[in-house]
């Protein structure tokens, strides 16, 4: 005689496609911040240590990033010495970029963000017996399904 059961258990948790999509769009606004925070610096580089403005790649630099400078143009004086020039507008630039992107990740996170609810858990027995007479191949199996809504408390 051999007695087999099976258990199969899934668990469905329906928020968890938006905590996937915060996720997401999260990472994008973090994404973004990098690439403006890393060519703003490059631009405060160039400027510090005085590269060519005619060069093409330093030419497509400071056009790009002169239209996230702008705001900041006059706030402050920028000190300069033979073509080098420290731009206090830049890294202030850079700092209130920062501020704002991370202000924005935060709203996306309060927004969209759902905590983790009821998890539904479902599970299926199935148990086969056959039966102790080798010569009889009737088999007898039993299905049992239930539903239960389980509640778990992780936070991310």
């Amino acid at each position: 005689m051999t007695d087999f059961k099976e258990v199969r258990t899934t668990h469905e948790d329906p928020s968890k496609k938006g905590r996937n999509t915060t996720f997401k769009l999260t990472q994008v606004i973090w994404l973004l911040l990098g690439f403006l925070e890393s060519v703003l610096a490059l631009r405060f580089l160039f400027k510090l240590i005085g590269v060519n403005p005619a060069n093409s790649f330093a030419t497509l630099l400071y056009g790009f990033t002169n239209l996230f400078v702008a705001p900041f143009a006059n706030l402050t004086g920028t000190p300069s010495a033979e073509g080098m020039v420290f731009e206090f507008t830049t890294l202030i630039a850079m700092l209130v970029y920062a501020l704002v992107f991370y202000g924005l990740e935060r709203l996306v996170y309060v927004i969209f963000y759902r905590e983790r609810g009821p998890v539904n858990v479902k599970q299926t027995v199935v148990t086969d017996h056959t039966p102790a007479d080798t010569h009889t191949t009737t088999q007898v199996s039993k299905t049992t399904t239930t539903d239960q809504s389980d509640t778990q408390e992780n936070h991310l």
